[in-house]
This record gives C-alpha cells, sequence and structure tokens, in this order.
C-alpha cells in the first residue's frame, strides 16, 4: 500500500469524483481518470478506481432505485457489453500513450462541444439503431478509461428525460457497465489484492461524495456547476493529449 501524500491527494479527490458522478452528475466523472493519471498511468488509474466505482454503484442505486428508465436500459445495456468486450479483446494491442490520448481526445471532444453549443437539442424518442451504436462505444471507452459518459449522453441527453430520470438511468447503466468489467479487469491483473487495498479506503470518500452528488443534483444550479466541471475537463484533458503527443 503506497503511502506517498501526492498520491494519495489525488487519489481521495477521483474517488470524489467517483462518487459525486454517481449521485447524478455523470459528466463529473470523466474527470476521475485524467485526475488519478496525473500521479500514475492511465491503465493502473482505471484498474485502481473500477473497485472504487462498484462500491459508488451501491449507494447510487439505492439513491435512484425508483427513478430510471427501462427502454433505454434494454436497448445500451447489451450493447454495452459488446463495447466492453471489444475493450477487452484489444486491451493488448493499445498501447498505454494511445490510451492517454484517448482519454484526453474523449475529454476534450466532449467539452467543447458543450462549450460550444448555443440551442438545446431537440427532444427525440429512444430508437435502437443509434442506441446500440452508441451503447457499444459507452462500453468501450468505459472500459479504455471508464470515460462512457460522453458517448452515453450524446444518446441519452436528446431523449428529453427528467433530471431524475437522467440520473437514474445513468446511474443504473453504468453500475451494469462497471459490474461486467469487474471479469476482463481481474483477468487483464488490474485488481490486485494492493489495488484492492487501496480502493477499500478510497471508496469512503467516494460513498460520502454519493449523497453530495444527490444533494447537488437537487438544489445546487447545474448550469453553472457543470460549465464549472466542463472547463475542468477541457483543461485536463488538453493536458493528457499533450502528454501522449509529447512525452
Amino acid at each position: 500500500m503506497t503511502t506517498d501524500a501526492g498520491f494519495w491527494t489525488v487519489a481521495i479527490i477521483a474517488s470524489a469524483l467517483v462518487g459525486l458522478s454517481k449521485g447524478g452528475l455523470p459528466v463529473v466523472g470523466m474527470l476521475a481518470v485524467p485526475v488519478l493519471a496525473l500521479a500514475i498511468p492511465p491503465v493502473a488509474a482505471a484498474g485502481l478506481l473500477l473497485p472504487v466505482y462498484v462500491v459508488s454503484d451501491m449507494f447510487g442505486l439505492y439513491a435512484y432505485r425508483r427513478d430510471f428508465d427501462r427502454r433505454v436500459l434494454a436497448i445500451l445495456a447489451p450493447a454495452a457489453v459488446i463495447g466492453v468486450a471489444l475493450g477487452w479483446a484489444t486491451a493488448a494491442l493499445v498501447p498505454e500513450r494511445l490510451i492517454t490520448g484517448i482519454v484526453g481526445a474523449i475529454g476534450l471532444a466532449f467539452a467543447l462541444s458543450l462549450i460550444l453549443r448555443s440551442a438545446r437539442v431537440a427532444t427525440r424518442p429512444a430508437r435502437i439503431g443509434p442506441g446500440l451504436l452508441w451503447g457499444a462505444v459507452t462500453g468501450y471507452t468505459s472500459f479504455v478509461s471508464h470515460a462512457g459518459a460522453p458517448p452515453y449522453q450524446v444518446y441519452v441527453l436528446p431523449l428529453g428525460l427528467s433530471k431524475a430520470a437522467f440520473a437514474g438511468t445513468t446511474t443504473v447503466l453504468f453500475a451494469f457497465i462497471n459490474a461486467v468489467k469487474l471479469v476482463p479487469y481481474w483477468a487483464l491483473g488490474q485488481l490486485s489484492p494492493g489495488n484492492l487495498k487501496n480502493a477499500a479506503l478510497l471508496a469512503v470518500p467516494a460513498a460520502i461524495a454519493v449523497f453530495a452528488g444527490v444533494l447537488f443534483v437537487r438544489v445546487v444550479p447545474q448550469v453553472l456547476f457543470f460549465r464549472l466541471v466542463t472547463w475542468a475537463l477541457l483543461l485536463i484533458s488538453a493536458k493528457h493529449l499533450w502528454s501522449a503527443a509529447f512525452a
């Protein structure tokens, strides 16, 4: 178990971001791996955070046990399993530097899309075809770096779900995806005893943050909050793209 103060500082911040995402603020979760990757390699960061995600999922599922959209889950969940399988099959072929670049590119593209968006996307029904595509991409990016939120939101945001239904559907889907990811992460050696010990400690701030996220969804003006998070994501993602290109 590491005792490095710098590592634990960013690890606690990352675990709190995981908890906030499970509390209904999914875009915040995208910051977790990039933040922790400031201290350890991205692959190791993703492996360490997966058990934290799983524990946080339990609290999130309780908080949103009555708020989710069954049709959206029925479309996205099977496709996400395919995406996870694809991520597992290609894990040994993808170099760490490329993963760093993927993390940065996903975050940067999503942040820019949020910043440049000037009008609300028209509401449309949950269609099966696009859902299967974005569900698979969600599963793949979630497997690679726990960065499934952008493709998921590309599909779900235009559906016009209520705030509670959006948060609950997000929580249920990613709880399912994270449970599926346990087997391939274990097979790839990312769930070592040392990682699990560290993750057990990090689960504490994550669990507390889940309920903080639930409170934020209910009382905090989300426009301002997401604006700050979006700019933070933009800066961190740009840093990782720089590292992937020039490190």
